[in-house]
């Protein structure tokens, strides 16, 4: 068996099977290639133990970080362990690579003021700044993943009964709290700039939209939060995700119980 076949199988297992995100797939995915282009005239089926930890070695050489390297090993796990189940190989060779200890990464939390920093580092001149704000106020105010926010549609939004209806990973729906200052912000852009632009076909509900109409993508929101923590000065490593955790890490340091806020994040 060739790589491609092989990965294009793996593929459609992690999809169906496994049932992960396009994202996950695609990382998985883009982890095994860089065996395949390694190893581009052996078959997946015939490297040895041996062969995998001198590619291994040769990535580790190359400067990639240990977590970089035990994700990788973890990817050449399950693409084996997929080639066991379909009695492709014998075993799993994988399992007798050793992955370097990660200790976990804690992510930053920013500070209300530092959250406010960022918001109002904006530049509300233009209709992009009353986008970004929104957005911002979003991620924040709710505590949503950048997926969850992009695919975010207006019939969510329930102002009187003071929620938004997110879908979360698996599809699964939950109800989120929704600030009146978040509304606020949000309202302002749907009101005032929105209205102004034309949603292409299968986004008109797309809450947040570039100006070509169509929704926003990952990069654009993980740009945007670098961008304007840069803008404030703040020295941290700030992602979307930093926001999410600030979220929740202030929900708790006001008195709410982690049961709780672990259901609001989802």
């Amino acid at each position: 068996m060739k790589w491609t076949p092989a990965l294009n199988e793996y593929e459609s297992y992690l999809k169906l099977e496994k049932g992960l995100s396009p994202l996950s797939v695609g990382a998985y995915r883009r982890d095994v290639k860089q065996l395949a282009d390694f190893y581009p005239e052996r078959s997946p089926l015939k490297l040895s133990i041996q062969e995998l930890r001198e590619f291994i070695n040769e990535y580790a050489k190359s400067g990639r970080s240990p977590r970089s390297q035990a994700r990788l090993i973890s990817s050449i796990r399950s693409f084996y362990g997929y080639l066991t189940i379909e009695n492709l190989v014998d075993s799993n060779p994988a399992e007798l690579l050793q992955a370097p200890k990660v200790s976990p990464k804690l992510p930053d939390t920013l500070s209300v003021q530092e959250i406010d920093a960022i918001i109002e580092a904006v530049d509300l001149s233009s209709r992009q700044g009353e986008r970004n704000r929104a957005i911002l106020e979003t991620l924040y105010g709710c505590g949503l993943r950048v997926t969850e926010l992009i695919n975010l549609k207006i019939n969510d939004l329930y102002p009187k009964q003071g929620y938004v209806k997110v879908i979360g990973k698996g599809n699964k729906q939950r109800l989120v709290p929704l600030a009146d200052i978040t509304y606020k912000f949000m309202r302002i852009y749907i009101e005032e700039v929105r209205v102004h632009l034309s949603p292409k076909k299968g986004h008109k509900s797309i809450i947040f939209l570039n100006n070509r109409g169509t929704r926003l993508s990952r990069v654009m929101i993980f740009k945007l939060v670098k961008e304007m923590a840069e803008k404030a000065s703040i020295r941290k490593s700030v992602s979307p995700h930093t926001f999410r955790h600030s979220f929740a890490t202030h929900m708790i340091e006001g008195g709410a119980d982690l049961r709780s806020v672990q259901e609001m994040l989802g």
